[in-house]
């Protein structure tokens, strides 16, 4: 990617517009495909002079020679060029939908009834954008019969080589000077790099504790040029597609909506074979009360004088710390609860009828409270007979060693 540009000769002397002396001061113009640009230009002559004719021309290698060729024989459309000056000191030349044929040098020249006057420097169009990773060469010239000596500079600051490869630190404006004549500069030109996305980064609002219920916003943000596009941005969950766009609201969060997130971001820039680029992986951590609240029996199939274990479970995050164990009666005609014990897992060495009855739990976590469904606890119906027996049997002895 070639950078020109163009510089005044330091030994022309040229006056400031509107100085009364014969002088064009031009200036250099970037341009992106398909956009409008203006050349700006003004001129300048003595007084007493009137002006009868303007003519922009462009230079091109024709047999091996330069030649100025007016713009009005140059091969374009309609009103591709648009003279926007007047015959009294503006000589601003539009150029209407650029095409990269349209790069190259320019001139303006004007005839008074005493004299005429054709621009020693030249304007210069072309590209002001390139891709990280090209070669730049910027490339300096003047009206000079011999060309002096010149330096770069970059925002002010010396540039030590006048080739490089593109990075997105290049970008900015450039100009080139005569040393020893430093204040003797050509016109500004910005450079643009584009790049791919760099520093991909997606963000969860609220930062802290979400708790099931909430509204959770996550955002994708990145560093690209040209900037990535709202369609540009692509959201996934545990490797699987959400939704495109660069911002996805969940309302009403749910547990089931916990996992790994990461954003995908692209602007059409290739970096290393790949046209996404990748955030880091952001876990969201959905926090709920205990749910789900079951309980289980073992064994499941429950004799006399067995030992029997009651199990309470629940989801929770973060996990349930509590859990309280009631029964009511089964031959009780009290509806009354009464708390059996504490803990996950409610033991009963040996069971006996006494146990039998409907058990519930009651699981706490620091996000709240619930409860399970009634569970019947009953001995099964052969063995419930067979201790009868065992009892009827005992009392005839104990009647008849009375």
């Amino acid at each position: 990617q070639l950078v020109k540009m163009a510089l005044p000769c330091p030994t022309s002397n040229m006056p400031p517009s509107k100085s009364g002396t014969w002088g064009v001061t031009l200036t250099n113009q970037c341009a992106l495909k398909g956009t409008s640009v203006v050349l700006e230009c003004e001129y300048d002559y003595p007084i007493g002079n009137i002006v009868m004719s303007v003519r922009w021309s462009k230079a091109q290698l024709i047999s091996g020679r330069w030649d100025l060729i007016p713009i009005s024989e140059l091969p374009s459309g309609p009103d591709h060029f648009k003279y926007m000056g007047n015959y009294r000191g503006d000589c601003n030349l539009k150029v209407d939908r650029v095409q990269p044929t349209d790069e190259g040098a320019y001139f303006f020249s004007f005839v008074t009834t005493l004299n005429r006057w054709r621009s020693q420097t030249y304007a210069y169009l072309y590209p002001s954008t390139v891709a990280e990773g090209d070669t730049v060469r910027l490339s300096c010239s003047s009206g000079c019969p011999e060309q002096p000596e010149v330096a770069w500079f970059k925002d002010g600051q010396r540039v030590s080589h006048p080739e490089f490869q593109a990075g997105r630190e290049d970008a900015g404006g450039y100009h080139c000077a005569v040393l020893g004549q430093e204040r003797v500069r050509s016109a500004l030109v910005v450079l643009t790099v584009h790049y791919a996305p760099k520093n991909v980064t997606l963000w969860v609002s609220p930062s802290g504790a979400i708790v099931a219920g909430d509204t959770v916003t996550l955002t994708c943000s990145s560093e690209a040029e040209p900037p990535v596009r709202q369609n540009g941005y692509s959201l996934f969950k545990d490797g699987e597609f959400i939704s495109s766009g660069q911002r996805h609201i969940i309302q009403d969060v749910q547990p089931s909506q916990s996992g790994r997130y990461y954003c995908q971001a692209g602007n059409s820039i290739r970096w290393r074979g790949s046209d996404h680029m990748n955030s880091s992986e952001v876990h969201l951590d959905v926090l709920y009360p205990p749910i789900n609240v079951s309980l289980s029996v073992d064994p499941p199939h429950v004799t006399d004088g067995i030992r029997v274990n009651l199990t309470c479970t629940s989801a929770a995050n973060p996990t349930a710390d509590n859990y309280t164990w009631f029964r009511r009666s089964a031959t009780s005609s009290s509806s009354l609860w009464v708390q059996v014990g504490s803990g996950q897992v409610l033991s009963l060495p040996s069971m006996e009828p006494s146990h039998t009855g409907l058990y519930l739990c009651i699981v706490r976590s620091p996000l709240g409270e619930s409860n399970s469904t009634e569970m019947m606890l009953a001995m099964e119906a052969e063995q419930q007979g067979l201790f009868v027996y065992r009892c009827c049997l005992l009392m005839r002895v104990v009647f008849y060693l009375m």
